[in-house]
């Protein structure tokens, strides 16, 4: 099985793309896009090197206020900002992270068809909390990690139509994935997954792709960036008979 990690970020971020995603997914439901804080050591390492909140926005590059929310948890820590914290303060990024339990499987949950020249409309598919089906995959995945099936193929050749995209449950700010592509949710409840560029009206976005007109100036409801691909016909629905016989084997293996 091929899994890819697109370049929508350079080498160091594609690194820790796996790290981040098996540390702060959490489980929520898809339809509502839960972004609750989750804990971080942030201000335990920064008065561990006897630094104020000025000299690690210094350090940084991010605003005094933007560190403070950070720190407090009032937002969460994005792979890009792990990375420039964990130069500041000469750690390995995982060392940001505030321990906690967590478990992977190699299942996880489709939540439906996301729009790669296709419109999924919000009446297109009536999704549960639990997602539309499962499909196994050969890497684990952590709990709370969601995916979806590429419908269309306008961002050929790095996505076809019958692709499985997995990302975070998690959403992120829109401007933290400027100029690349990431799975959307519009206002008005279409997914896409596009490239995404900032519109000519303040909150609006573009959405581009290769070979399909633009989209443009829509305001998004959650935005995520795609962290593995399973090619199409790499992957399989997993029945209710093969997931049982999965999770008896994961049982006995603990």
């Amino acid at each position: 099985m091929e899994v890819k990690l697109p370049n929508r970020q350079n080498s160091v971020n594609a690194n820790f793309a796996y790290l981040a995603l098996e540390r702060f997914c959490h489980t929520g439901k898809f339809g509502e896009m839960e972004t609750q804080p989750l804990p971080n050591r942030l201000k335990e390492l920064r008065e561990e090197n006897d630094m104020t909140i000025e000299k690690v926005a210094e350090l940084t590059g991010l605003s005094v206020s933007y560190v403070w929310r950070l720190e407090s948890g009032a937002r969460n820590l994005s792979v890009k900002n792990m990375n420039l914290f964990a130069h500041a303060f000469k750690v390995a990024p995982e060392e940001l992270l505030a321990k906690r339990e967590h478990t992977a499987s190699n299942t996880v949950p489709v939540m439906g068809r996301i729009g790669a020249g296709a419109e999924i409309t919000p009446d297109d598919e009536q999704v549960p909390p639990e997602g539309l089906y499962e499909i196994e995959t050969m890497f684990p995945v952590p709990e709370g990690a969601i995916a979806f099936e590429v419908a269309g193929d306008s961002m050929w050749p790095r996505y076809d139509d019958g692709d499985i995209v997995i990302c975070w449950r998690q959403g992120i700010i829109a401007e933290e994935v400027l100029g690349w592509e990431a799975a959307v949710k519009t206002a008005t409840g279409h997914r896409y997954l596009k490239r995404v560029v900032r519109g000519a009206e303040k909150g609006t976005y573009d959405l581009e792709s290769h070979n399909a007109a633009p989209i443009r100036g829509v305001r998004l409801d959650w935005v995520a960036s795609i962290q593995s691909v399973i090619r199409s016909g790499q992957w399989r629905k997993l029945s209710e008979a093969a997931r049982s016989t999965l999770v008896r084997k994961m049982t006995a293996a603990e």
